[in-house]
């Protein structure tokens, strides 16, 4: 699984000539000229602004409105939760290209094509589903004793979850955050058709280098390695969050 990164990031640091050769270059002198087209081909600090704004705003989005949801549909089951919940989790499984013609046409309506907010909006729908399901099956998890005993001491509906759960399901939070972030980060095809310049995306800066004089194997290459780097920094500092919250729950 990490051999195609190890290529990429190799890649990007052969001359152009070499990363087309039909035969793999496996030995090779290695250049920066690639790497410095790269960066100076666009501005690569609007596309990490857009990326993050996109990334962290639709997240933060995704758990506002799911930390609730994920709540009344664990502590509070009705006779349709689990119904609800399947059908969330089916909005995943229609390919995004069923979609694309009514979402541009409302974007366009609204003024929101090239718009990085309407962008992160966007994202948070998609990734909601996700986001719900993993915080309900850690929810799940919690024994609903713990909440039963702060309504005995008075607490309320806020108290219940901003006081009791939420310290609780922290690691939970934290991989249904990252997944999002990663999922948000990695998105390349809403971007590509709602954005152009202002709210482009890193996905628009590293597809920028297909031209119609052909690929540049090693400036994209090289243009990825930008793009990965942040999101592979995050994920490795995170990983006992994100291992922790994904696995608790699976061994009974």
């Amino acid at each position: 699984m990490f051999f195609p990164i190890l290529w990429m990031f190799l890649t990007a640091f052969k001359r152009e000539e070499d990363a087309f050769s039909i035969q793999p270059v496996v030995f090779f002198t290695p250049t920066l000229q690639s790497i410095l087209e790269a960066w100076s081909r666009s501005d690569y600090l609007l596309h990490v602004e857009n990326s993050l704004i996109a990334a962290l705003g639709s997240t933060a989005l995704a758990l506002l409105l799911a930390v609730p949801a994920a709540y009344s549909m664990a502590f509070h089951p009705g006779p349709r939760t689990n119904f609800l919940l399947l059908w969330m989790i089916s909005t995943k499984m229609m390919p995004p290209v069923g979609a694309v013609v009514a979402v541009y046409l409302i974007y366009r309506s609204l003024g929101w094509l090239d718009n990085i907010w309407g962008l992160t909006l966007l994202y948070a729908a998609i990734n909601l589903p996700v986001v719900v399901w993993t915080i309900y099956a850690y929810f799940r998890e919690i024994p609903g004793e713990i909440l039963e005993a702060a309504r005995v001491d008075g607490a309320g509906t806020r108290e219940e979850i901003l006081k009791i759960l939420l310290p609780v399901a922290t690691p939970g939070l934290a991989s249904a955050a990252i997944l999002s972030i990663i999922l948000s980060w990695n998105e390349a095809f809403w971007s590509l058709i709602l954005t152009s310049a202002e709210a482009a995306p890193l996905a628009v800066y590293v597809a920028s280098f297909k031209t119609a004089e052909g690929l540049f194997w090693a400036k994209m290459s090289a243009a990825s390695m930008f793009a990965v780097l942040p999101v592979l920094v995050m994920g490795w500092l995170a990983q006992r969050q994100l291992v922790s919250g994904l696995t608790f729950g699976a061994v009974k």
